[in-house]
Formats: C-alpha cells, structure tokens, sequence
C-alpha cells in the first residue's frame, strides 16, 4: 500500500493505522491477491458507507447498494490485468447479494476515472466529502447498474 500511496497518493490521507484503512468496522468482503512469493499485489474491499450510494439511492429509491470501498494495485504488477480482476470478483459478490455496485473516486484521480469508465461505470454525480483535518474534496460517484457490463 505504500508503494502505491507513494505513486498515486493513495489514499489521499495516508492512514496513522493502516491496518484499520483495510479492515474498516463497516467492511463486508475483500480480496487481496498475492504474489508467489507471499507479497501483496492488489486488494479491494467492499463496504456499506459511500456517496455513490447516497447518490444512487437519491435517484433509486431503497437501500440497493454496496460500495468497492478499496481497491489498489502495486505500481510493479500493473498492466496485467489484476485491478480488472480484483473488481470483477467484488462486483460478482455484490450481484449474488442482488445488489448494485457503487464506488467513490477522487476527482484528481485520473488513472481511476478512466478505468471506471472503460468497464462501464456510470458516473451518477459530482459531490464534495468532508475529509478529517477540515479537508474539502470533490468526488465522482459511480454505479454500474447493469449486469451486462459485468464481464467487460
């Protein structure tokens, strides 16, 4: 995680326990995906709190959403597909619970932005979180509402 908050400045705020940042009291499933020799090359979480939720519930109705709360890849196993990967098992859980997959993006974030939108993610609005420390950031909620974009 380090040599991807080094790269990407992800997360934004690094995590005074970075042990909490990819355990959260409100997470419900991850994977991590490690290399032969034991190192850890990507993860991805599912969690419950979001804007994208919000946003999609706002435009929805219900409580029908679950958000990829993380999902990283080390900047030495990038371009082989792993990050696809790690979200396509995400969004295979969160379509046999029968619900929608949403996730937040920081607007500067342009790598992810891009990713997001190649797989097929609808991006429902533009917001502002309230950070800890009184920071203000802008953020891109997204959903991907149908399951035919799954696959891509």
């Amino acid at each position: 995680m380090l040599a991807v908050h080094r790269a990407d400045g992800y997360p934004a705020q690094w995590p005074t326990r970075p042990s909490h940042f990819l355990r959260p009291a409100d997470q419900l499933a991850a994977w991590v995906a490690v290399s032969g020799a034991g190192e850890v090359l990507g993860h991805v979480a599912l969690g419950r709190d979001s804007s994208a939720g919000e946003q999609w519930t706002g435009l929805h109705g219900g409580d029908g959403t679950v958000a990829v709360s993380r999902l990283f890849v080390d900047p030495a196993a990038r371009g082989q597909g792993l990050g696809e990967r790690l979200l396509a098992a995400a969004v295979r859980q969160v379509r046999h619970w029968g619900l929608v997959p949403v996730l937040d993006v920081v607007a500067g974030s342009t790598p992810a932005l891009h990713l997001y939108r190649s797989l097929g993610w609808q991006e429902l609005a533009v917001v502002t979180q309230e950070w800890s420390g009184g920071v203000t950031v802008p953020v891109h909620c997204f959903a991907l509402n149908s399951p035919a974009d799954d696959g891509r």
